[in-house]
């Protein structure tokens, strides 16, 4: 199963870089990854979008084409969804209702050095997503609260309660994807 995850911070450093690392380490054999963070996505812009898309836009479009799945890997960037994903998203979801978002199995993993984990961008990005036609894993949401606290300085996930749900949750949605791509 080929998985497309979408980081949404453009730090190298980021703790979104930080989670997709371990969630590699985590998944299923089955389970192969490649990752975007939309950095070099022009800002969406419908004169743009014609037969001829920018270079970094048809990128896009065929890695979500190629994927399986998809994983959201998000910060809460002042209560919303970081720029770059959403300008993503914005771009591979036309055309309306036949884009390659629709029907591609799809989770949200977000965090926050809030307690709350990023719950608020976890919601709008579910309506977001919602709005593409792009199935979400029908679970808790997945949220990482105090997130500056789950790593050492080697970067490794320290938190035993986050690796448990780690390792869970991506063979969750590694079974539930298989059952809707069957």
């Amino acid at each position: 199963m080929r998985v497309l995850i979408f980081i949404g911070s453009l730090r190298s450093a980021s703790f979104g870089r930080k989670i997709a690392q371990s969630v590699k380490a985590a998944a299923p054999d089955l389970m192969t990854f490649e990752e975007i963070d939309g950095r070099d996505v022009p800002l969406y812009n419908q004169d743009l979008d014609g037969d001829e898309k920018p270079p970094a836009v048809r990128e896009l479009i065929a890695q979500i084409n190629d994927s399986d799945a998809l994983i959201f890997v998000t910060p809460e960037f002042n209560y919303g969804i970081p720029a770059s994903l959403k300008n993503a998203i914005d771009w591979a979801s036309r055309p309306a209702f036949r884009s390659p978002l629709k029907n591609k199995p799809a989770l949200i993993l977000a965090y926050s050095p809030a307690p709350t984990g990023g719950a608020r961008v976890h919601t709008q990005l579910s309506a977001v997503l919602a709005g593409t036609l792009t199935p979400l894993l029908n679970a808790p949401g997945f949220l990482i609260p105090a997130v500056h606290e789950k790593f050492d300085a080697a970067d490794e996930l320290i938190d035993e309660p986050t690796k448990r749900r780690l390792v869970r949750n991506p063979e969750d949605f590694a079974e539930w994807t298989k059952t809707l791509t069957d």
